[in-house]
């Protein structure tokens, strides 16, 4: 009985968009470098040589920092961080925020009103208190448990924090966004047909109501992803994320800013960790638009 949402000419359409096979096209590459770069270019990020603060050559293409350190190795080094973070915090949000959704908005009357209480108040405590406490108070358990269980993990205790932090912070959007697509729906003839039959409500959840909320929240995850990149690289630009050696773009970008002075400018420290953060979250942005014309026709210019 479920009349669920269909987008049988959105991928045909999302190709005829220039914008989205561009931003496509810079993602699959930053993707393919960030994951096969190491095997590529033999590089080590954290190994260090004799020739510090080098400018860009034809042995390191973007140059070394203060430490004689390849600085095009750490760039693919903190695009394989960023992305990870930017990827794992947006399912959290999306997992997290669709359950709370779907639940608020279906069930309603009362309990909705207390849910949606709750993420006005969690809305307005400053994520960065948040994330610094939880930073602070659990990164030394988290740190030994990584060194228990995966060892390969030591020194990522303060990124695993902040993917579940940003996540836990981002899915407040994600829950309202979606409990007001589902108070539309559950009105809607099929969801009553549904009762009606004697579905259960998790069936109606799932099966009815989740398929036609699937275009609003892949947009919205599209749009979550660089938000959550955008605020590891500001956590780490201040030192509260990823530390030394381990690089991401928001240390890197730190790091050059340390070098900056008004002697000589070591420009190539920050503009490429900057180009490649900026091009991958414009890229997102630009997917994420297309997408959301793609899968509503009636926003097709």
């Amino acid at each position: 009985m479920s009349k669920a949402v269909t987008h049988p000419g959105a991928f045909a359409r999302l190709m005829k968009n220039p914008k989205a096979i561009v931003a496509l096209a810079v993602l699959g590459f930053i993707v393919f470098m960030a994951v096969a770069g190491p095997w590529i270019f033999r590089y080590a990020p954290e190994a260090t040589s004799p020739v510090k603060l080098s400018a860009p050559t034809a042995a390191n293409w973007f140059g070394t920092d203060m430490n004689g350190r390849d600085v095009f190795s750490r760039v693919l080094q903190g695009a394989r961080v960023s992305l990870i973070v930017g990827l794992c915090g947006a399912l959290v949000s999306f997992i997290v925020g669709t359950a709370y959704g779907l639940v608020s908005g279906y069930v309603g009357g009362r309990t909705d009103n207390i849910m949606m209480r709750l993420v006005e108040v969690l809305h307005s405590v400053p994520r960065l208190i948040i994330i610094i406490v939880a930073i602070f108070t659990f990164a030394p358990r988290m740190e030994a448990l990584l060194h228990q269980v995966w060892p390969e993990m030591k020194g990522y205790a303060k990124v695993v924090l902040i993917i579940l932090s940003l996540g836990l912070i981002e899915w407040l959007s994600m829950a309202r966004i979606v409990r007001g697509q589902v108070l539309a729906l559950k009105e809607q003839q099929f969801v009553l047909a549904a009762r009606a039959l004697g579905q259960s409500h998790v069936r109606i959840l799932l099966r009815h109501l989740l398929p036609n909320l699937i275009g609003v929240v892949v947009v919205y995850l599209t749009l979550t992803i660089p938000a959550v990149i955008l605020d590891e690289s500001f956590l780490s630009f201040l030192g509260l994320g990823i530390s030394d050696p381990q690089a991401s773009w928001g240390s890197l970008l730190s790091d050059g800013k340390n070098a900056i002075n008004p002697v000589r400018s070591y420009w190539w420290l920050l503009v490429f960790p900057a180009a490649a953060m900026s091009l991958t979250l414009l890229s997102l942005n630009f997917l994420g638009d297309a997408l959301r014309d793609a899968l509503d026709p009636r926003a097709r210019r």
